[in-house]
């Protein structure tokens, strides 16, 4: 499966953008699916996962209660929802995929076999 992600852009702290992820390539229901985001300097780290059915969420610590992921599976597309952004959210993002994801309750990246292309957010303080 190949993943597209799209929607980055630059906002001002306290604003709110939407990731779009868009599948090709395959069936998206099969898979999980996780965000991440990698600022510059700094390691790849999780953001969020959802699981194929969308029965289950998990979201790093840093943006539980900010940000919602969510997914569409008849349009194979998995989506975030970044409210409340803080400067401290600038980061490249990346959508990924894989068959399963919440067997182990971590989602580090290398649990991810499929990845998409990041989108830039810049927010401005």
């Amino acid at each position: 499966v190949q993943l597209q992600a799209s929607g980055g852009g630059l906002v001002q702290a306290g604003g709110t953008l939407r990731l779009s992820c868009a599948a090709s390539g395959g069936t998206l229901r099969n898979y999980d699916m996780g965000w991440f985001r990698q600022a510059t300097g700094k390691e790849r780290e999780f953001v969020a996962a959802i699981s194929w059915s969308g029965g289950r969420t998990s979201f790093a610590d840093s943006v539980k209660g900010r940000f919602i992921i969510s997914r569409d599976n008849v349009k194979n597309t998995g989506y975030l929802q970044m409210n409340k952004l803080a400067p401290e959210d600038t980061a490249a993002y990346y959508c990924a995929a894989n068959e399963s994801s919440f067997y182990s309750g971590s989602f580090p990246p290398r649990n991810y076999a499929y990845w998409g292309q990041g989108t830039l957010v810049t927010v401005s303080s």
